[in-house]
């Protein structure tokens, strides 16, 4: 006898199961679980740099080799969601969501015993692209496996997840740092993956289209190479040799052709992965830049801030998790919050109440020193979280609604990809931007150190402390700090400024018009008729 779920009788839209609302709800359990588990995997290695950096106890890491453990994972992560989307829609949310688990499980062991810092890059690849088989599936499983009254509450449970990771990921990275080597970080994905494939084959059903997508292996290839260039050249801009250095400029140039060569190739095909049609819908392509940008000034953050807590404040890798988990319980109480002031504000208002408050917090940073005290930090980041939180539900459910049933799947992929390129670019951009403003700040400090020792702290602020340890120079312990501070301080005052330009594209996307979204949901970015006037 099969174990395996079917929805229940009748079919409600094209390619939408309407599912028993008792097993609605387990079906979105498991969904929200394996994307936690991809999310997790973004967040825990933060507070695991330090670690990673450190010659004895990780693999003497550099900060390039950092920026690209990190990247590599969101990079891979965000070109394979397309593909992922054509999958899901191709042979079903269910059957990718269990080859994307067991992708992620088999990574994930190789990157916990990886020798040096390139194989852990590469393995984080392999680890982005079963996340990037994942997440389209879990959000394809929500929006097609629930019911049009119960949908938008769904999608933003699902949302949620993101708050669970933020909140998860640096405590149980700390905590597995305290007591374990760091490639514990990677094999705690292995029980949590375990348990996803046992609920997704009790408790997921079937869900597929007659129609089957044909698979991209050339777009594929184009997405990930244009993206890598891009993400290679800002990454060599942070170092010594600049941003004007032809090592930076024709990485760039080429990954720029390849990403123009993309969307062209997309726009010629008959059923595309990455379906530029999609973009006509001003709402749909609003969101996804408005997303992107958040994502960017999140992530670039959560990078600095592990290295100023754990550097300038010199917390351990579990107490700056702790910290950091502050912003997952402002994303859970915007994420609860985002409908009722969806229907209050409407969605365009909303999300940029919620951009305009990230915002202010990314600035925040500028008033923080080495003796601000860490309850200010972490009541800084709740508030961070609460400003993603109330954009990132409701954005989502508007951007699903516009778009027709059988694209559900390709406009998931794209919905997912917008998160990890945002933090992709935020982390080489902003990071490339920390290292230069560090460099020219600690330089006249280094002038007396012999030319190896000051190569070395010329790198990061972590590395300029191990200088000064070795060499018993206290004063150079000041000089870093004061370094990384000033940087920080360049960083975050870019950071805000970009993160606002997310507030002039809601105001100018999402104007008032009757909303797909408006029905049996909480969210719509029509006003109610008596506040129209408002816009």
């Amino acid at each position: 006898m099969s174990h395996r779920p079917a929805a229940s009788a009748a079919a409600g839209d094209e390619g939408r199961a309407v599912v028993a609302p008792a097993r609605q709800w387990w079906t979105v359990a498991v969904a929200v679980l394996a994307q936690t588990l991809v999310l997790l995997d973004n967040t825990v290695l933060n507070v695991a740099m330090e670690t990673l950096a450190d010659p004895v106890h990780g693999l003497g890491a550099s900060a390039a080799d950092l920026a690209w453990a990190n990247a590599s994972y969101s990079l891979v992560f965000a070109a394979g969601s397309f593909a992922g989307g054509a999958l899901a829609d191709r042979y079903g949310p269910r059957r990718t969501l269990v080859a994307g688990l067991v992708l992620l499980a088999g990574a994930s062991s190789l990157a916990a015993f990886s020798d040096g810092a390139t194989e852990l890059i590469v393995t984080r690849g392999f680890m982005g692209a079963g996340g990037a088989l994942i997440t389209p599936a879990t959000l394809a499983i929500v929006t097609r496996g629930t019911a049009p009254a119960d949908r938008t509450r769904a999608i933003a449970v699902w949302a949620s997840a993101g708050g669970a990771a933020v909140a998860l990921g640096p405590v149980v990275g700390g905590a597995l740092l305290t007591r374990f080597w760091w490639g514990s970080v990677f094999l705690v994905n292995l029980p949590v993956v375990a348990v996803c494939l046992a609920g997704t084959a009790l408790l997921v059903p079937e869900l597929r289209y007659g129609e089957r997508r044909v698979l991209d292996p050339l777009g594929l290839a184009l997405s990930v190479l244009g993206l890598g260039l891009v993400v290679y050249g800002v990454i060599r801009g942070g170092r010594p040799s600049g941003w004007t250095s032809p090592a930076t400029l024709l990485p760039v140039a080429l990954g720029l052709v390849l990403l123009a060569a993309f969307v062209v190739s997309q726009h010629r095909r008959a059923v595309p992965g990455f379906d530029v049609r999609l973009f006509t819908e001003a709402r749909f392509a609003g969101g996804s830049v408005t997303l992107l940008l958040l994502f960017f000034g999140l992530a670039g953050q959560l990078f600095y801030c592990a290295f100023y807590l754990q550097g300038v404040h010199g917390l351990s890798a579990l107490a700056a998790g702790a910290v950091m988990s502050a912003a997952a319980g402002g994303i859970v109480l915007g994420n609860q919050v985002s409908p009722a002031l969806s229907r209050l504000l409407t969605v365009r208002w909303c999300a940029v109440a919620g951009i305009l408050l990230s915002s202010a917090t990314f600035g925040g940073y500028l008033l923080f020193d080495a003796d601000t005290p860490v309850v200010w930090i972490a009541g800084t980041l709740f508030a961070q979280g609460a400003g993603v939180g109330l954009v990132v539900a409701p954005m989502t459910a508007e951007m699903m609604a516009a778009l027709p049933p059988r694209y559900t799947g390709a406009g998931a992929a794209i919905n997912a990809a917008a998160r990890p390129v945002g933090s992709t670019l935020g982390v080489a951009v902003l990071g490339s931007v920390l290292a230069t403003a560090y460099r020219g700040a600690v330089r006249p400090a280094l002038t007396e150190l012999p030319p190896g020792p000051r190569g070395r702290a010329l790198d990061s602020a972590e590395a300029a402390r191990a200088v000064a340890r070795s060499l018993n120079r206290p004063e150079l312990l000041a000089a870093a700090d004061r370094a990384y501070l000033h940087a920080m301080y360049v960083t975050a005052a870019w950071t805000a400024l970009l993160s606002l330009a997310g507030a002039v594209l809601v105001i100018g996307y999402f104007r008032p018009r009757p909303s797909m979204t408006e029905a049996g949901s909480g969210y719509g970015a029509a006003p109610s008729s008596n506040r129209a006037h408002r816009g």
